[in-house]
Formats: C-alpha cells, sequence, structure tokens
C-alpha cells in the first residue's frame, strides 16, 4: 500500500487519520504541490491521478482517488475498525457533515482556486484571504449547527471518531492558516480538543510530516 501525499494538503491529511486509525501504515510518497510548478502535474504522476491533485492511494496495484472515496473503501476493505455506523440514519448524518467540508468548504479554498484568483482574477495576497475566510467561516458555521444538533458528544457523532471528524480536523487547521475566527463554534473546538488527544489524529498532523517545511 502507497499514499500519495502532501504535508499540508486537508485532503491527503484525512486519509492519513483514517490509515491511522485503522492501524494501516502505508509507504508515504510526498507530491510537492508548489516546487517545480507543482510535481502532481507530472505525466508520472497523472497516470496514477488524472486530476491531478492529492490524496493517491495505490492498494492492490490499483490507484484510488478522492479522500472520501478513498476512506470509504478503506472501511470497507479494512472493517476491523469503523468509521462509519451501521445505522443508516447515522451514516447518513456523518457523511452530511463530512461532504460539507470536502464539498462546500474545502472546494473553494484550494491551493489551484486560490492560485487562479491570484494569477488570472489579479486579488492580492489579502483579497485571497478574505475570500478564504469567508467560505471557511461560513461553512463552518454550518458544521458547528449540524453537530450541535446531534447532541453534546465526545465527537461529530457519539463516542468514537467517525469520517465527520477525520473531515473536520484537516479543516480546523486549514482555518487557523489565515487566522479564521473560530470562537463562535465552541462544539467544534471541543471535539477538536478530543480528537488532539488520539495518537492517529496527532501522527497525521502537518508538522509531523516527512515532507514538512
Amino acid at each position: 500500500m502507497k499514499l500519495y501525499t502532501y504535508f499540508r494538503s486537508s485532503a491527503a491529511y484525512r486519509v492519513r487519520i483514517a490509515l491511522n486509525l485503522k492501524g494501516l501504515t502505508p509507504e508515504l510518497i510526498p507530491v510537492h504541490l508548489v516546487r517545480n510548478g507543482g510535481e502532481q502535474l507530472t505525466a508520472q504522476y497523472k497516470d496514477l491521478n488524472p486530476n491531478a491533485v492529492v490524496p493517491t492511494l495505490v492498494d492492490h496495484g490499483i490507484s484510488l482517488t478522492q479522500s472520501v472515496a478513498i476512506i470509504e473503501y478503506l472501511d470497507e476493505a479494512y472493517p476491523e475498525i469503523k468509521l462509519l455506523p451501521q445505522d443508516p440514519i447515522g451514516r447518513a448524518q456523518i457523511r452530511a457533515i463530512a461532504l460539507t467540508i470536502a464539498c462546500d468548504i474545502h472546494p473553494l479554498q484550494n491551493l489551484r482556486v486560490l492560485k487562479y484568483l491570484g494569477s488570472n482574477l489579479s486579488l492580492s495576497e489579502e483579497q485571497r484571504n478574505d475570500w478564504y475566510r469567508h467560505w471557511v467561516s461560513n461553512g463552518l458555521s454550518a458544521v458547528e449547527s449540524m453537530v450541535t444538533q446531534l447532541g453534546t458528544t465526545p465527537f461529530c457523532y457519539g463516542d468514537m471518531p467517525t469520517l465527520a471528524d477525520i473531515c473536520l480536523i484537516p479543516q480546523l487547521f486549514n482555518a487557523r492558516r489565515v487566522n479564521t475566527d473560530l470562537a463562535a463554534m465552541p462544539n467544534l473546538l471541543r471535539i477538536e480538543a478530543n480528537c488532539e488527544k488520539l495518537s492517529a489524529f496527532q501522527l497525521a498532523a502537518p508538522a509531523k510530516q516527512a515532507d514538512f517545511e
């Protein structure tokens, strides 16, 4: 098993957490998204991932892409520790949180979107950061309401980390990179504190990666 990753990518961060929670230890292969114009744009990497993003997981010789799809694959292929419950309503509620982050928040603050805002639309760095903060705050406010409706539990859903927590923690990391105010999100911060007590989250953090810089 191999994971093509980048220390700062929140999508790759999600998969690193999931792998750690399941006790899986793939070979980690860094793909630098900035150096030399972006290593993800090479023909060799595009053969693995035509969308030219990270992460890519290679398992049993098959390349798998898109972090949420990878995590759901891991949950089905390595089911000893489950990241989604059997209850269909619970699964839908967890997926709703995860996809709010992965589909509504993350794409608007993705590196290639921010680069386009600067190079093609001539936005300054501060204007791009304002864009970033606006959409991250808007999305995380919705997630705060979603987890509040599920009740006060240690994690987003119940007493164990799920796909929702796996998506939340990297997004909070990203939010802080541009000084997003998180004070109005006490439940998310409480859940984050509980996640950060676990080695699976600690070891997946960007600063713990071999390619951290």
